[in-house]
């Protein structure tokens, strides 16, 4: 008898390391993944979470860090990349816009793993004058070079205040990482991004401080007027923020950044695995940074976001409870948008092959707006 449960016992635990094997081995050995530059908020939270996925499964990953959303992209859509920590560019890329609208680009059928809720607004150096969004007329904005994701936002946070691109001095930096520390160099007086990226923890300690221009939920006109630009912003009361004093609210717009975004293409066993990592390291990473505990799936789980989410990702938050059947809703109508948006491409495409490249971009656009249009 004693012999059957001593054996019994052992039995049980060889299965249990089993188990832990197997499921450390879900993940790949390597990975690589791209991100904004280093010192974005995006850089330093992929960071801590590759450093958890080593910790607790041996998985090494190499980060590739990028200014520009065409070089976070590339590499994933060329196979060199798993996957990209990505901010707006991944709407934009899946709807051929701006950037993307030239012919060599176009839709591409991306899926999104997770994205943290985030918060952006007009962020100035405290001694701009900046106190709203309509003072920043005629001041210095810092945009990215290749860079919608940032650029389209601040346009869209100008309209707020009733301002085009007109009415400011638009400065272009050859990267995020350029055009966010631009204000702390007196380069710039404001720019768009979220509040937690280091430079504007060292702007906020500058002689020159920081100020956010607030977005109040209440100005329906200024929202009207933000949405038009573009549709997939709400009002956010973020507590996080550079400068911000403890128990004090920023009025800001809320998205989804970073965006851990992959190919249609990819293994649902894959990124399975992959969200079920991300899950169980939660504890591991959720202090790396001010705002990662909102990687939580109950929150990064969950539409809307830029892209629909991977069918491998929807099997574990199925598992898990989060997901519902309105979630399961906005997933098929994003990708049934997707799907026309990379139909019309086709057409238009063949269509006008002929049209140089500036002018192809804009009837494109104004292609891709009719469609939505007429999905909408």
């Amino acid at each position: 008898m004693d012999t059957r449960i001593r054996f019994g016992t052992a039995l049980a635990g060889l299965m249990a390391l089993s188990m832990v094997s197997a499921s450390a081995q879900d993940l790949p050995n390597t990975m690589v993944w791209t991100s904004y530059d280093v010192g974005s908020a995006g850089y330093a939270e992929a960071s801590a979470i590759a450093d958890a996925f080593g910790k607790e499964f041996g998985t090494r990953v190499r980060i590739q860090p990028s200014g520009s959303g065409i070089g976070r992209l590339q590499p994933l859509l060329q196979g060199r990349a798993d996957y990209a920590f990505l901010a707006t560019e991944a709407f934009f890329v899946a709807e051929g816009a701006f950037d993307f609208a030239k012919p060599d680009w176009g839709p591409r059928n991306l899926r999104a793993v997770a994205g943290r809720p985030a918060g952006i607004t007009l962020i100035a150096a405290g001694d701009a004058g900046i106190n709203t969004v309509e003072d920043a007329r005629g001041k210095r904005i810092a945009f990215v070079a290749g860079n919608p994701s940032v650029n389209v936002k601040c346009e869209a946070i100008l309209a707020f205040g009733g301002l085009t691109l007109d009415d400011v001095e638009v400065i272009t930096f050859p990267t995020y990482s350029a055009a966010m520390s631009s204000m702390t160099r007196n380069e710039s007086d404001a720019t768009c991004t979220t509040p937690t990226t280091s430079q504007l923890y060292e702007l906020a300690e500058s002689p020159r401080g920081i100020q956010y221009a607030p977005l109040e939920a209440d100005n329906k006109e200024g929202w009207d007027k933000l949405l038009k630009v573009l549709p997939i912003m709400a009002p956010s009361d973020e507590d996080v923020a550079a400068g911000l004093p403890e128990g004090e609210i920023a009025k800001m717009a809320a998205y989804r950044y970073p965006v851990i975004t992959t190919t249609a293409e990819k293994s649902a066993d894959e990124v399975y695995a992959f969200i079920k990592a991300l899950d169980e390291t939660y504890d591991l990473y959720k202090d790396g940074t001010a705002a990662m505990k909102r990687w939580s799936l109950d929150m990064s789980g969950k539409p809307a976001i830029d892209v629909p989410f991977h069918e491998g990702a929807v099997r574990y938050l199925k598992e898990k409870g989060i997901w519902t059947d309105e979630d399961e809703s906005w997933n098929q109508k994003r990708i049934e948008r997707m799907d026309a948006m990379a139909k019309a491409w086709d057409e238009f495409k063949s269509q006008n092959e002929s049209m140089g490249e500036d002018e192809y971009a804009e009837a494109w656009m104004a292609k891709r707006a009719e469609v939505a249009a007429g999905l909408n």
